[in-house]
């Protein structure tokens, strides 16, 4: 993932954030910002019989936004069957999803690479296909200039509200151009370190997810950092009538833990310790780097956990940053745990894999799946979709094939109302 903004900007007036919706926006923009949701909604109208979904990513030109760019492009071409891709199983057949040929590409970001640019150093890692990135050429280069200038970067004076106005303002114009029937937000930029307790200003990650719901888009978190999960949001997320989803990707080393975690409990056996490591590179290594951030990212995976066994059993995850592993990532997990009349016994796994590669199929499901909700006029937080997250909204359970089963009646509510 790109550090496409660090935690400079913070909000000079604590306190939340006015609920800016599709109906009514706050925040200094006033009646400007209302003139622009209700071009917005025009926009909508104009765009449903064509039914182009936008995708706007915050984090557009790393790894994981570039791989689902160049991913879809590549799907929609035919040049790669869907792997990965649980909305293309007969299963979300008849659901009302839009299709792939119809997403358009855009988003924030504080870096300039071009997407192709960034597609070729990814095929050189071997993360996307060699001679992708020139097959798709078009598409990275369309997506690229639907690419806006994130932040706050280090010097920008503007308040938080100003920003959110900004950054709502980008979406809302998007919307117009492509005659978009409405857009969805994913938050696939870096981890930031959750706010401290002294912090005045929003996070980043809560300012794009603010500027989100002004834009009357719906929004999910693949990342562990704050986005609406924040005091100062929480009116408005209530009152915005869009839906959401998050927290936090489940793409390895959590999905596995998500499958076994269950196995144990259900077969009574006593799991005494389980600890973890992880080794990966890229942005994501240089990120977590920062202990701060590291813990952010922790915390999702020991829930898995303690909501599967009632508490946590001893024993951590530990995060090294490895360069020169690039885009790759190794998970190693040592489980400990007593079988009958005391048997100390241990389950060691090991996961070797490519998270771009991981996530940006769970992204388009999650792009797809949101913009049919939103269609439907579902609203609010979506447990439905706690399957692709280590920290889903929502009291969802946290075996994966309870999350499994919840997402395909999902799929038929989808479908029932198609």
């Amino acid at each position: 993932m790109t550090a496409h903004a660090d935690r400079e900007g913070r909000t000079d007036a604590p306190g939340r954030i006015d609920a800016p919706s599709p109906s009514e926006a706050s925040g200094p923009a006033g009646s400007a910002d209302r003139a622009e949701v209700m071009g917005l909604a025009g926009a909508a109208d104009r765009a449903e019989a064509a039914g182009r979904t936008g995708v706007w990513f915050i984090g557009a030109r790393g790894s994981v936004a570039t791989t689902a760019t160049a991913g879809c492009a590549a799907i929609a071409a035919g040049l790669h069957p869907p792997t990965g891709m649980v909305t293309e199983t007969p299963s979300f057949a008849d659901s009302g999803l839009p299709a792939l040929t119809d997403l358009v590409f855009g988003g924030h970001d504080t870096l300039d690479c071009p997407l192709s640019k960034r597609a070729e150093a990814l095929a050189d890692g071997g993360v996307l296909p060699h001679g992708l990135p020139s097959a798709v050429r078009a598409e990275l280069d369309a997506a690229d200039a639907e690419i806006r200038p994130g932040g706050p970067l280090p010097g920008d004076t503007r308040t938080d509200q100003e920003l959110i106005a900004a950054f709502a303002a980008d979406l809302t114009d998007f919307a117009h151009r492509h005659d978009l029937a409405r857009t969805v937000v994913i938050n696939v930029a870096s981890t930031e370190p959750a706010p401290g307790p002294g912090d005045t200003r929003l996070p980043a990650s809560s300012l794009y997810a603010a500027a989100a719901l002004r834009a009357g888009c719906s929004y999910a978190n693949f990342t562990p950092s704050t986005g609406l999960r924040t005091p100062a949001l929480t009116d408005t997320v209530a009152s915005s009538g869009l839906p959401h989803a998050g927290r936090d990707g489940k793409t390895g080393q959590t999905l596995l833990r998500s499958v076994l975690a269950p196995m144990f409990l259900q077969r009574a056996l006593a799991v005494r310790a389980w600890s973890g490591s992880n080794l990966l590179g890229g942005g994501d290594g240089a990120a977590l780097a920062d202990p701060a951030a590291a813990a952010a990212k922790n915390a999702g995976k020991e829930r898995v956990l303690a909501d599967t066994f009632g508490t946590a059993p001893e024993g951590e995850v530990h995060i090294d940053d490895v360069p020169a592993m690039g885009d790759w990532k190794t998970a190693w997990d040592h489980i400990a745990f007593d079988g009958f009349l005391g048997s100390r016994m241990i389950l060691q796994t090991i996961w070797q894999g490519c998270d771009s590669a991981l996530a940006a199929p769970l992204v388009l499901d999650l792009a797809r799946l949101l913009a049919r909700a939103h269609e439907a006029g579902i609203s609010g937080p979506l447990p439905e979709l706690g399957f692709y997250f280590k920290d889903p909204d929502g009291g969802t359970s946290a075996a994966l094939a309870e999350q499994y089963a919840t997402l395909l009646t999902f799929a038929e509510r989808l479908r029932d109302q198609a």
